[in-house]
């Protein structure tokens, strides 16, 4: 389908918006003079009733039903209003503008019926008996009642009193506003049909010359210009978007070559390469980089193009293998160290010379990959074995030597091989502590690798409270107290037994950095203003705590923050490893804040929910 004209699409909408602001404005205006008059009708309905309140009730209680018909047509005719007077079986007793002995029963009328339970009636109906459209308010003659009624308790009324008048001034006075109005409207919505014609007309004349001018432009017509043909009367908005257009035009045969050959540079290099990769000029500037290299490097790909590579990759190693590749055109391969604030990163660079289609060098193509996550795995690798061999050789190399003591002939003495053979015993529980929790850290891994690990939803409660059994008596032997705080409708998706492990060994840690009198407490809840289901443990104790340095570094395996401490407390330096591990396998996270001096809080978030 051909597209509309752009004044076709702007006038239309334009006229129609105006039309339906102008029925919106008349029709929310008259709802609110009618609902004005209304209410000032009711107000002054209910002050009239209360001005004649006194007189009617005196007459009631003198039983002078014929002076109550008198006083009622009296002060009807004084103030312009029909006054009825009912009893609680809706007998009329008095009217002012009829006789009561002939009008009907009055019991079921809506506005009298509100007024027995002590209400205040309203009712817009029309009148058979005035034969016109009426407004009634119906009020107790007793103010108690009513007053009870908006208390909420009981009411009695035997009698009610109803004014009303007609609402033949509301619409006469609403037929003129509307016949106003509409005439109003009519002569504002000519007016604006016209303005936005011509205001449309004045938009797309401009773009249709453009249109038309950019058609040429299209066809390899650079010669046409756009501002002459727009005239004085376009806006400065379309004149400069048409100056910028001429000065386009101009700049494009000039251009053209040149874009086509950086075209070819740019489909040559990023055809044949697929990692992160940066081309520069003999000027060291760069002219190309793809997005990976500027993911890596952390820049944006426009801002990057034209400014020196110093300024985006800073490394004094990659600036020379330019430069000799700029003077040599031989290849370079070779590892260089980005200084970052979140630590190192290792890049593996390969730098070549950058070719045109003559074969001629017109500057330097580098090629690299992030292997940080390798160097670093192979430093944890490192770290890992020559751990296990010191934390391995340290009860090994004891228990040899208090063995050759004993097989040198301190077993003669009975005391000496005792306590050689405590040793023993104790340094082989250490090798043994070890050994179990490289073994659950292997098993870990690797269940969770293979996806064997069973979770299920559970009541959370019951694994802490097991866990902090667990750890209750190492906690009575070195005076610390343990404090439990769950909610029982706190459930998790997890393994029981691994987070049981987990929850253990932070207890135990907590328990070993504690003093005597301290209390470690245990925690389970559900974040407020959480966007996904999310359980929070903390295990909080207020021992010695942590210095910050050792944060970062603190769930490495055999990672110590106070190695001479924790040997001596018999830690294996796995347990914190473990907890990592247990939270990954839960899709969860383990964290820990901590403060020297002040104690530790240890916060594993894994899946759950409040039930």
């Amino acid at each position: 389908m051909r597209p509309q004209k752009l004044i076709w699409q702007i006038y239309p909408s334009t006229v129609i918006v105006v039309a339906v602001v102008i029925l919106a404005a008349t029709w929310y205006g008259a709802i609110v003079f009618q609902d004005f008059f209304l209410k000032e009708s009711e107000l002054d309905l209910e002050a009239r009733a209360s001005l004649i309140k006194s007189r009617v009730s005196d007459y009631l209680e003198q039983g002078n039903i014929f002076a109550l018909r008198e006083f009622c047509k009296e002060a009807g005719r004084e103030s312009g209003t029909r006054i009825t007077i009912i009893d609680r079986e809706g007998v009329v007793l008095a009217d002012s503008n009829e006789n009561p002995d002939v009008m009907e029963n009055h019991h079921e009328r809506p506005e009298i019926l509100a007024a027995y339970r002590g209400e205040r009636g309203r009712t817009l109906r029309y009148s058979k008996t005035l034969d016109q459209k009426m407004l009634y308010i119906a009020l107790p003659l007793n103010s108690k009642a009513e007053l009870a009624a908006k208390n909420g308790e009981g009411v009695d009324v035997n009698t009610v009193i109803r004014m009303s008048v007609p609402l033949t001034s509301l619409d006469e006075t609403m037929h003129g506003l509307l016949f106003k109005v509409a005439v109003g409207c009519i002569i504002i919505a000519f007016g604006a049909a016209l303005l936005a014609l011509f205001v449309s007309r004045n938009i797309s004349r401009p773009l249709e010359e453009m249109t038309r001018t950019a058609e040429r432009f299209a066809r390899g017509d650079f010669k046409q210009r756009m501002t002459p043909r727009l005239g004085k009367t376009s806006s400065r908005e379309v004149s400069a978007l048409a100056m910028s257009m001429d000065k386009m035009a101009e700049m494009l045969d000039e251009k053209i070559k040149t874009i086509v050959t950086h075209r070819n540079q740019l489909e040559t290099v990023f055809s044949s390469m697929v990692e992160a990769v940066i081309a520069i000029d003999r000027d060291e500037r760069v002219i190309s980089i793809n997005t990976a290299a500027a993911e890596l490097l952390g820049v944006s790909r426009e801002a990057a193009l034209g400014k020196v590579v110093q300024e985006i990759v800073r490394n004094s190693h990659l600036q020379e293998q330019v430069q000799k590749i700029l003077g040599t055109r031989e290849s370079v391969e070779e590892e260089i160290v980005l200084k970052e604030p979140g630590g190192d990163r290792f890049l593996q660079t390969n730098v070549v010379t950058l070719y045109d289609g003559k074969g001629e060098s017109v500057g330097v193509l580098i090629v690299m990959n992030d292997v940080t996550k390798l160097r670093r795995l192979e430093r944890i690798r490192s770290d890992f074995v020559a751990n296990v061999s010191h934390e391995l050789r340290t009860p090994i190399t004891s228990i040899r030597g208090y063995v050759e003591t004993l097989l040198d002939g301190a077993l003669d003495d009975r005391e000496d091989a005792v306590r050689f053979l405590q040793i023993v015993l104790r340094q082989s529980q250490r090798l043994n502590a070890i050994i179990d929790d490289l073994l659950a850290l292997s098993r870990i891994e690797q269940e969770s690798n293979d996806g064997s690990v069973h979770m299920e939803e559970g009541p959370l409660c019951c694994v802490l409270e097991t866990a902090v059994q667990t750890c209750q008596v190492n906690a009575d032997q070195r005076g610390v107290k343990l404090a439990f705080d769950c909610p029982e409708a706190v459930v998790a998706i997890m393994n029981e037994t691994l987070l049981e492990q987990a929850v253990v060994n932070l207890l135990v840690n907590a328990i070993k950095y504690s003093k005597e009198g301290d209390t470690v407490l245990v925690r389970a809840e559900v974040p407020d203003g959480a966007q996904e289901n999310r359980v929070r443990i903390s295990v909080k104790d207020t021992g010695c705590g942590i210095s910050p340095e050792h944060l970062p570094r603190l769930f490495e395996r055999f990672y110590r923050s106070d190695k001479a401490r924790s040997r001596e407390l018999g830690g294996t330096g796995l347990g914190l490893a473990i907890v990592k591990h247990i939270a990954g396998t839960h899709h969860g996270r383990i964290d820990v804040t901590s403060r020297l001096g002040e104690g530790s809080e240890f916060t594993l978030t894994i899946p759950g929910r409040m039930a």
